[in-house]
C-alpha cells in the first residue's frame, strides 16, 4: 500500500501559509505565485485553517461582493480534516471524496509537515495503476518469464 509518506518523498514538504490577518489579495497573489490551489492558516506556529480559491469564489458568489482586502479569517475554512504520513493514498481518495476536499494537510505528531492535493493523490494512482498494468502486460506476453 502506498501512504502518504511515499508520496511526499517525490512531492516534497514545501508548505505554503498565511496568517489570519493577512489581506486576501496577499493570499490570491501567494497562491497565484506558488501555482497551488490551498493555503494553509496558521497563528503562532499553528494551524488554525485552510484557504482555498474555491473559499473565496464562492463566498463572492454567495455575497455578491469582492473584498479584496478583507482578511483571509472571513474566508478560510477552521474545520480541518488532515492525515498521517501512514495513511494510504486510497484513504485519502476516500477522504477527499466523502469531505469535497481538494487539499489534505499532513500532519506529524500535531506538526503541519506537508499538504497533499486532489491532484498529487490522481497522479500517484494513476502511476501504480499503469504499473501494474504494464507488469500484467509483460506477464501475459511472457516478458518476464526468463529461462
Amino acid at each position: 500500500m502506498v501512504t502518504v509518506r511515499d508520496l511526499i518523498k517525490t512531492k516534497g514538504t514545501e508548505v505554503w501559509s498565511v496568517s489570519p490577518d493577512s489581506t486576501m489579495i496577499d493570499a490570491l497573489n501567494l497562491l497565484a505565485k506558488k501555482d497551488v490551489g490551498a493555503l494553509m492558516v496558521t497563528k503562532d506556529g499553528k494551524m488554525v485553517g485552510i484557504v482555498s480559491e474555491r473559499d473565496f469564489v464562492r463566498s463572492i458568489a454567495k455575497t455578491g461582493q469582492c473584498l479584496l482586502h478583507s482578511t483571509v479569517e472571513r474566508y478560510m475554512t477552521t474545520d480541518i480534516s488532515s492525515v498521517s504520513p501512514d495513511t494510504t493514498i486510497d484513504q485519502c481518495m476516500q477522504l477527499m471524496t466523502d469531505k469535497h476536499i481538494r487539499h489534505l494537510p499532513v500532519l506529524e505528531n500535531d506538526k503541519l509537515i506537508a499538504v497533499i492535493s486532489i491532484g498529487d493523490v490522481v497522479r500517484d494512482l494513476i502511476s501504480n495503476k499503469e504499473l501494474t498494468i504494464n507488469q500484467l502486460e509483460d506477464y501475459i506476453q511472457g516478458r518476464t518469464f526468463t529461462s
